[in-house]
Parts: C-alpha cells; sequence; structure tokens
C-alpha cells in the first residue's frame, strides 16, 4: 500500500474536492470524526465543515497551509471500504491525528481503492501537529497497522535478487533497487536500506561469487533477439518519457523512460528494459532484465541501443518460415511464461523526485548514499512492495534521487 500527502492549502480545498467526487458518484463520505456539535446535525454543507477547521485552524497564524490531506490506496481491489477505514482511522492515532476534526471519503473512482482524509495540522491546543520525518513515519506506522516485518521482507528480497544471474555488481544493485531499496558500498558489504533506515546488509564476497557463476545462456540471447524482433515490427519502438503526475494532472520531472514496444514484452514476456539516461539528455544505453529466467543482460547483448529502439523490419509477420518457426517458439514461450511475476518497482509519495536510478560507475564506486539526503528524498524506498497503477488521482510516482560526490544527477539505470 501507498501513503501520499497531497495538496497544501490555506482553505481547506480538499474538503470540497472529495464531496463533490461524492456528490457524482465517485466517492463516499464514510466517516466524520471528531467535529464536535456538528456530527448530530443532518444535511451539512461542505463548508460547515470547512468552517470548523478553519476555526480550530485559526488558533496558530504561523501556520500558512494548515491542510492535511492524506491518500491511502492498495492495489486494485485488495482492500475494501470498511479494511480501508479501519487502515485511515488507526494511521491517524499512530501519526498524532488521532484526537483530531478530520473526514474519510472513499474512492473507488480508479483502478485502485483508495481513501482521502482531510483535517488540519493544528491541534486543539493551538500547537502544530509534530510533522518531523512525516513521510518516514508515514510508512512504519502504516507497515505496523498492515504487520509487515521490514527486516525479514528486506532478507528475502535479498535472497531472491541473488538467485538471478547477472554479470557485474551494477546489475546486482539495479535488481534490488528496482525492488524498491538503497544501497551503499561500505567496507566488504552492501547496506541494504528502505523505510528511511538499514534493513539489512549483503557481504561482497556474496554478489562477486554469483557473478563468477555467470555464463551467458547463447540459444536464449538469440531467443530474445528473435522475439524482439518479431514485435519491433507491431509495436512502435520510439523512447519517450514517463514523467511524475502532479496534482491537476500536471507533468511533473522525467522518472524514467519506456516505449510501446518495452510496455508490450515487460507484460507479455517478463522482459524489462530498463533506460540508462543522464540529465537533460536521451538515453545512452539500457539493461534487459529477464524475468522469465532470471537473468540481467547488459543491454548490448541483446541488440544496441540504436536497434532496439529503430524500426523494425516491415515485411509480413507470416512470410518466412524463419517467422513461423519464431511464432512456434513464441507460443513455447508464452506457456512457459504463464506465471510470471515480475518484481514490484518501487512507488513514492513527494511530486518533486526525479526519478531514474544511478549509472553503473557511481553504483560500483559505492556513492549512491540515499540517507545522507534530506529524509524527505528517502521517499522513493518506502514502497510496501506493491505496484500500483498510474492513477492520476493517485499520482503514482516512481522516482529516486541521485547523488555523485555531493552533485545531484539523473539517470535513468
Amino acid at each position: 500500500m501507498i501513503v501520499k500527502f497531497l495538496s497544501k492549502s490555506e482553505s481547506f480545498v480538499g474538503v470540497n474536492y472529495n464531496t463533490n467526487k461524492a456528490e457524482q458518484g465517485k466517492g463516499e463520505l464514510v466517516a466524520v470524526q471528531n467535529f464536535g456539535a456538528l456530527q448530530g446535525i443532518e444535511n451539512l454543507r461542505p463548508q460547515d465543515y470547512i468552517n470548523y477547521l478553519k476555526a480550530v485552524s485559526a488558533q496558530n497564524k504561523r501556520i500558512k497551509f494548515p491542510q492535511l490531506h492524506i491518500a491511502i490506496s492498495c492495489k486494485g481491489r485488495e482492500k475494501g471500504r470498511d479494511e480501508l477505514i479501519k487502515i485511515a482511522k488507526e494511521w491517524m492515532g499512530g501519526m498524532g491525528y488521532g484526537d483530531q476534526p478530520y473526514l474519510l471519503v472513499f474512492h473507488t473512482d480508479t483502478a485502485n481503492n483508495h481513501i482521502h482524509i482531510v483535517s488540519t495540522r493544528v491541534g486543539r491546543d493551538g500547537k502544530k501537529i509534530d510533522d518531523s520525518f512525516e513521510k518516514l513515519r508515514a510508512y512504519q506506522v502504516l507497515n505496523r497497522i498492515l504487520g509487515k516485518d521490514e527486516g525479514k521482507q528486506a532478507e528475502e528480497d535479498i535472497k531472491q535478487t541473488l538467485g538471478y544471474r547477472f554479470s557485474t555488481r551494477a546489475q546486482f544493485m539495479l535488481l534490488l533497487e528496482n525492488r524498491g531499496y538503497g544501497l551503499r558500498l561500505k567496507d566488504d558489504r552492501y547496506l541494504v536500506c528502505k523505510f528511511g533506515k538499514e534493513q539489512g546488509a549483503v557481504a561482497i564476497s556474496r554478489v562477486d561469487a554469483r557473478i563468477g557463476e555467470y555464463e551467458k545462456d547463447e540459444a536464449r540471447v538469440k531467443q530474445l533477439r528473435g522475439i524482439i524482433s518479431k514485435y519491433q515490427r507491431a509495436f512502435d519502438t520510439s523512447i519517450y518519457e514517463k514523467k511524475v503526475v502532479r496534482p491537476g494532472n500536471r507533468e511533473g520531472k522525467i522518472r524514467g523512460y519506456s516505449s510501446e514496444l518495452a510496455e508490450h514484452l515487460r507484460q507479455k514476456f517478463g522482459l524489462e528494459a530498463i533506460f540508462h539516461a543522464k540529465e537533460g539528455k536521451p538515453p545512452y544505453g539500457y539493461t534487459l532484465v529477464d524475468h522469465a529466467k532470471k537473468t540481467a543482460y547488459k543491454g548490448g547483448e541483446i541488440m544496441s541501443l540504436s536497434r532496439f529502439t529503430g524500426p523494425g523490419n516491415n515485411q509480413p509477420l507470416t512470410s518466412s518460415a524463419a517467422s513461423d518457426a519464431l511464432s512456434a517458439m513464441q507460443k513455447k514461450q508464452d506457456a512457459g511464461n504463464a506465471a510470471i511475476t515480475l518484481p514490484q518497482l518501487p512507488v513514492a509519495d513527494g511530486a518533486e523526485f526525479s526519478g531514474t536510478g544511478a549509472g553503473e560507475e557511481e553504483r560500483d564506486q559505492g556513492h549512491y548514499q540515499p540517507w545522507e539526503q534530506d529524509p524527505d528524498s528517502l521517499l522513493p524506498f518506502l514502497t510496501a512492495g506493491i505496484d500500483i497503477a498510474d492513477d492520476v488521482d493517485d499520482e503514482a510516482i516512481h522516482g529516486r534521487n541521485r547523488r555523485k560526490k555531493r552533485k545531484a544527477r539523473t539517470n535513468t539505470r
């Protein structure tokens, strides 16, 4: 599940946003908590709630943006209305807002069930509710509610990552980062960070031992080339930018790159193309992760970037014996991949992340140290392990901040 801190406001616009959703049949006001005498009055207007929140907030004139607007979202319909209500109430208590006046509005207007919370950051005593490291604490509280053992999950994710075949340390780091972790090279081990703290460590000797076992499967490489070449004829290969979606459906920073072909390969065959780019420049390379065979390839081992993103052969798909053979191979591949489960990518709150990964040099030298940044920049590693679809309302945002020699750098690795 994910927690998102939504737009700031001086005037509690989140109330109107959510009540409008309810009026449109896209949401339901499911709880009104701690509004005192208002709760005994029928047919209240949205403005009545706003006035109450403003009255509480007026006790502290120093708080310019008193609105607290939160969305807690699950994957698909994994959690129902009542479950989300319970989670939201416990989360408010865990964050110190349990006695605050707040509204809960359940939404089903996207592919993912989610619940919105609107409250004030000013307590009844006129003091601001503690918001130190709140985006880190948001997931710590959520995981506690869900009964998630962060350490055990990290241990399992590390084990699964070491189950892949890879030829460089950078590829190992990339695979683990794809599960939402930050890594730092320290002495003879990688420190693994998530949810704002160290969750485990991996000895470099274990990684190097796995690298030493690597042998390129030439037959599989040829098969992958054939699959890609075939579908280049049917899908657009040109690369496009994947950008953060900000409130109001506005575009934010680049969080990665993809193509129609890459998306098809990922969804149908479990072949994940991860493009690498420096800030302000087009991708210079890519890594292909074959989740079906649990192998990471340097893109050039399969085909050059220019060929991967270039136009495919426009000959008819069934015009040759080679194509017929490829189709037969494809049927076998389809059957073998029926139960492929891709590792979920990190999902992050925060609209300002320039999403993407560190370059190979940066990983190998151990410069990627997410916990040395501002606490909010740790959010890309706060995923609870669920891949949320790109709902505009939910603003599911993928991203990471990178740093090399303490200088910001945006790579897609």
